[in-house]
């Protein structure tokens, strides 16, 4: 069961309408590195989880990322202004001034609608979490990204809270895979010869060859806490 909680998780308010930037914005509500995506990724991954403390981890992050989808579509609203003016919009925002009213569209900063093919599920415990850290990092660059393009100091409040939070969640995963370590695909990680051969295909140079003679399965250090 999902309850909607009216208050959103951080207030988002915007300096002026903009609607080039809006646009912009488009990306993280419908693009393939999105909160929508994040958020049905995780809760569909979710299902095959056994493990009752990582799937309830798996279940509170989904539910924030779709808190974070309502955030920014609330920027993306009061981005776009009251007046449907699509001759000052980008190609990416068009739609939204042309058939929805100014209402946030499931699609990307290019106007691609979103689809079902960005969410990675696997049924493997390990890869999926390995799939979310990157999800989490490459949302992170997405926001980086962003952040760099507006000056309205309200927007970069939203997205500096947002940037922080895909931190967190990536270190909530990277905490769960310290558990997982040894289990599915990284269980007998390296036991084969073939696991064990490296090629130097690139010359000059033989880097991969003269360092890598005892593979792992990959492994993250554990979070240091900042005093407080």
């Amino acid at each position: 069961m999902f309850k909607h909680d009216k208050k959103l998780l951080e207030m988002v308010r915007v300096e002026r309408p903009n609607p080039n930037y809006a646009a912009l914005l488009q990306e993280q509500i419908g693009g393939p590195h999105g909160e929508l995506k994040a958020g049905l990724q995780y809760l569909a991954q979710s299902f095959r989880i056994h493990d009752p403390a990582i799937k309830d981890i798996f279940l509170d992050i989904a539910a924030e990322e779709l808190s974070h989808l309502e955030m920014v579509c609330t920027a993306v609203n009061l981005l776009n202004g009251h007046e449907p003016q699509a001759m000052n919009a980008t190609i990416g925002n068009v739609q939204a001034h042309v058939t929805t009213g100014l209402n946030p569209f499931y699609s990307n900063a290019s106007g691609q609608v979103w689809t079902a093919s960005y969410i990675e599920a696997t049924g493997d415990l390990p890869a999926d979490l390995l799939s979310n850290i990157a999800a989490e990092q490459r949302a992170k660059v997405v926001y980086e990204y962003l952040h760099r393009q507006i000056a309205d100091r309200y927007v970069r409040q939203m997205i500096d809270f947002l940037l922080n939070r895909e931190e967190a969640h990536n270190t909530m995963f990277r905490e769960c895979f310290q558990k997982v370590r040894g289990t599915g695909s990284t269980q007998d990680w390296g036991v084969d010869k073939d696991a064990r051969l490296f090629f130097n295909l690139s010359t000059p140079g033989n880097y991969a060859g003269s360092s890598l003679h005892d593979p792992q399965p990959p492994s993250f250090d554990q979070p240091q806490i900042p005093p407080q």
